[in-house]
């Protein structure tokens, strides 16, 4: 159910008495620098969006008005048990949330009430919910993610570090060396994938604990850059990880999809459409988003990413976007140094910077992808077109097998097993922070 403009005033400045621990010093009246709605700001948008879209986005008030209010909205519940870590410490919260995800929460000896609020929470079914829609998307999905995913995972976690403003956490977590690179990149694979997995969203499915520890690790992060960081400056910056910024990376799928929707001039969704977006609307449920930025028309898709990036104010800085950027793109993803690990990482690597600015940085690719230090060369554009050459045929037939009885399942079945592999690849996911890291981090 989609809060009323009032209500989602009410519930941000209610952080303050739900939490005073973690927000008790936070002011929930101020816009920070971070938002804009100005039209003579530079905004997140690549031009050619800003300069098409911005100018109606900017006139429609209901709207700018919600986005500056979520620009404040952290996650209450999972914040809630993340600000128990000075009674509990970080490891007992992990652990009593990994229980409660395998066990249930009864289960939980001890389980403080805001474990149980926060369980309970993801265990409610939303009105709009369709299951057997989203487990179709994630049957659909998995043809993405076997064959592409692994090729463009990289210049997708490089998408998150193009504004300093919504990037800045990632640098004081300490993400800036490569081990801790992998470590993230491999993470955010990690939970895509499992999430098209059979069953995975269900309540006791990987993709459901997953998300629970990709929620408590945020809020652990804001935690210890509201409480130990000494350059966070929330006049600038506004919460750590707003709910609103997890948008872009959750409902990704179903804003390309949305995108090519209406450039066909179409305003409905195929069965297969709807589909993808159910999936990407579930699981981002799952993460903590509200329902207010979980739309399911083509239409309204879009609309909210632009108004994200409308305004969300254009930064850009070295010391911090830069050197994420270097420490994501010079890190070694595969498990081992094999010479067939070898020769797919350099692929990789030129694919994510190819498809980074191709998805990214639409109409702005040359100038932003050199100032970024991600500017595919010739080279990059040979193994761009060399890795299509893989990908591609894989992926339609996949798509045609699919639409055949039994073959279609038993091509599910491959499917799946190389996702499992991937997972193995991947790791195992931490979803962790460092409280150690954030002292001494500093901001541009």
């Amino acid at each position: 159910m989609v809060m009323s403009l009032e209500e989602l005033r009410a519930k941000v400045a209610a952080q303050k008495t739900l939490i005073p621990s973690l927000y008790g010093d936070v002011d929930f009246s101020i816009t920070p620098e971070r938002f804009t709605d100005d039209p003579s700001d530079e905004c997140a948008l690549p031009g050619r969006f800003a300069r098409k879209y911005r100018p109606n986005l900017l006139a429609d008030r209901e709207r700018i008005e919600r986005a500056r209010a979520y620009t404040m909205l952290g996650d209450t519940v999972a914040d809630a048990y993340a600000a128990l870590i000075p009674q509990f410490g970080f490891r007992r919260l992990i652990s009593m949330l990994t229980d409660a995800c395998d066990k249930g929460v009864d289960k939980v000896d001890g389980a403080p009430q805001e474990l149980i609020d926060f369980i309970q929470s993801m265990e409610r079914i939303p009105e709009w919910l369709d299951m057997d829609l989203v487990n179709e998307g994630a049957r659909v999905s998995r043809i993405a993610m076997a064959n592409l995913a692994p090729f463009a995972i990289r210049g997708a976690f490089v998408a998150t570090f193009m504004n300093k403003y919504s990037g800045l956490p990632m640098a004081l977590t300490g993400t800036l060396s490569d081990e801790s690179s992998v470590q993230r990149v491999k993470e955010t694979a990690s939970f895509f994938t499992t999430a098209t997995l059979p069953g995975a969203l269900q309540r006791f499915g990987t993709g459901f604990k997953a998300a629970a520890m990709v929620r408590l690790m945020h809020s652990m992060v804001r935690f210890n850059i509201l409480k130990r960081s000494k350059v966070w400056d929330v006049s600038v910056y506004g919460i750590p990880i707003p709910q609103v910024d997890q948008m872009p990376a959750g409902t990704m799928p179903a804003f390309i999809t949305a995108f090519k929707v209406i450039r066909k001039g179409r305003k409905e969704f195929t069965r297969d459409e709807r589909a993808i977006v159910e999936l990407c609307r579930y699981q981002s449920y799952l993460l903590g988003l509200p329902e207010d930025l979980l739309p399911d028309s083509p239409r309204e898709i879009f609309n909210a990413m632009m108004t994200y990036g409308g305004t969300l104010r254009d930064g850009y800085d070295d010391e911090t976007c830069g050197a994420l950027v270097r420490s994501t793109m010079s890190a070694y993803l595969p498990p081992d140094q094999s010479l067939r690990n070898r020769v797919y990482n350099s692929f990789e690597k030129s694919f994510s910077k190819v498809f980074f600015s191709r998805v990214f940085l639409i109409g702005d690719e040359k100038q932003k992808a050199k100032r970024m230090g991600v500017q595919p060369g010739i080279k990059d554009y040979l193994f761009f077109a060399a890795s299509n050459l893989y990908i591609l045929p894989q992926m339609t037939a996949f798509s045609l097998i699919e639409r055949v009885p039994v073959a279609g399942w038993v091509a599910d079945q491959l499917l799946i097993r190389r996702l499992n592999q991937l997972l193995v690849n991947y790791g195992h996911a931490e979803y962790t922070t460092d409280p150690a890291k954030y002292k001494d981090a500093k901001a541009s």
